[in-house]
């Protein structure tokens, strides 16, 4: 059966930024230029269209590169947090910052921008890692009278799950579906764990098949 999507639903465009498909020295996601199309294709079934940017300034404390002694993918800790250390990665003013250039932004109606603080990392949307400092996305799907959030982007198994929990931390009223065709993993084991993790939420995933698409 075709799951409709609803006349009052969000769309939310997860880091669709060159930093995580193209620029081979940042953190290109495996198969994440495949998402582009498909989230070109969706974002205009919706009535709320939004996107978020990595936006990272150039001393982050997540980068190993200011971890003197860490590599790429170790783990410590940032902000009171467990931190993965990544590759320098979506440094604003940078090509790797910038959406991709086949990402249609013309339908986004707002984006919200995140990981702009160097002290504690934010793959949420909606909070840093610590939860200590939002956005404002929650205050702005209320405003807007959203009753469903989908989400598609990059990566699965970080910034679409993070924002997940926060969506049903913050929004228990809204229902969150996360259709995967739309989103990649940066490892496929954790990929795994995120899709166990937010069907253990109740975030509903599914197909474009499921929508009709």
């Amino acid at each position: 059966m075709t799951v409709p999507i609803p006349d009052d639903a969000a769309i939310l465009a997860v880091d669709v930024q060159n930093g995580f498909i193209s620029e081979k020295n940042e953190l290109p996601v495996p198969g994440g230029a495949e998402v582009v199309p498909i989230v070109n294709r969706l974002v205009p079934l919706f009535p709320i269209r939004i996107a978020s940017q990595d936006w990272h300034p150039a001393d982050h404390g997540s980068f190993a590169s200011r971890n003197p002694g860490k590599k790429p993918f170790d783990i410590g800790r940032l902000g009171g947090v467990e931190q993965v250390f990544w590759p320098d990665h979506c440094v604003q003013g940078t090509r790797g910052a910038e959406f991709h250039p086949q990402f249609d932004v013309q339908p986004i109606q707002v984006i919200f921008r995140k990981g702009m603080h160097p002290g504690i990392d934010s793959y949420s949307v909606f909070a840093d890692n610590s939860g200590r400092n939002p956005s404002g996305l929650d205050g702005y799907l209320r405003s807007r009278g959203a009753r469903h959030l989908f989400l598609v982007g990059l990566a699965l198994d970080y910034c679409v799950l993070f924002t997940s929990r926060d969506a049903r931390r913050l929004l228990p009223e809204i229902p969150v579906t996360v259709v995967l065709d739309g989103c990649r993993p940066v490892d496929p084991t954790t990929g795994e764990k995120a899709v166990t993790e937010m069907r253990q939420l109740q975030v509903r995933l599914l197909h474009l098949t499921d929508l009709g698409l």
